[in-house]
């Protein structure tokens, strides 16, 4: 099966880096990408990902060392690689944080299943509530400090989340191994808003978590 193990070999370090480099951790590097191939961003807002097409050169070649290197099964085992490289990053972002991580490195966010509500309270309030799904799979407590960003900025959505910023940042303790949602809430005041804002909601909300020095954008 096997006909060249120089390009086996090639084939393989070249994949696992990319692997590497397709982990989001710990920070989201898929944040504010508007395409990615097999977890690998490849543009963002302001055009092309640059560093997200060279990942993506390396691993088209590690495929193409991968069939080189092959005598039989080339599509099977190329097909096995693409499953892999998309489905291991995440995998392996678990292993570490349920392992060894510690501090704010130990905590998972649910972006997709948190949320942001807003409800003017009259002309000059406007009050924000956040619920952010958060788990800590160290054993040992952890505190961090909450803040929100723009993700798109120039939508209007994002414009409704950044007001959260106006009260950042705010505190959250898990205990250890703790399951927890989160509940965030402030009063905005709309009387030094350029804008006409009536309210409304986001889903999908993304966040900075910090400890001392330590941030990590989620």
């Amino acid at each position: 099966m096997l006909k060249n193990k120089k390009f086996l070999t090639i084939s393989i370090i070249l994949f696992l880096i990319c692997i590497g480099l397709s982990i989001n951790f710990p920070n989201d590097y898929t944040l504010g990408a508007k395409a990615s191939v097999n977890n690998i961003p490849i543009t963002k807002d302001s055009g092309i990902n640059y560093k997200g097409v060279i990942w993506l050169f390396f691993f088209v070649i590690s495929l193409y060392f991968l069939a080189k290197a092959l005598k039989k099964y080339k599509a099977r085992i190329i097909i096995l690689a693409i499953i892999i490289s998309a489905v291991s990053p995440p995998y392996l972002t678990y292993a570490y944080q349920n392992t060894i991580a510690t501090g704010i490195y130990a905590i998972s966010y649910e972006s997709q299943n948190s949320e942001c509500n807003f409800d003017k309270v009259n002309e000059r309030t406007l009050h924000g509530v956040c619920e952010l799904n958060f788990k800590n799979y160290s054993s040992k407590a952890v505190h961090f400090n909450v803040d929100f960003y723009d993700k798109y900025p120039f939508e209007e959505e994002v414009q409704m989340l950044s007001l959260m910023k106006i009260g950042a940042p705010y505190s959250v303790n898990l205990a250890g191994n703790e399951t927890k949602r989160v509940k965030i809430e402030t009063d905005i005041d709309l009387s030094k808003m350029k804008h006409h804002i009536d309210g409304g909601g986001s889903n999908d909300v993304h966040i900075m978590i910090s400890s001392g020095d330590k941030t990590r954008k989620l």
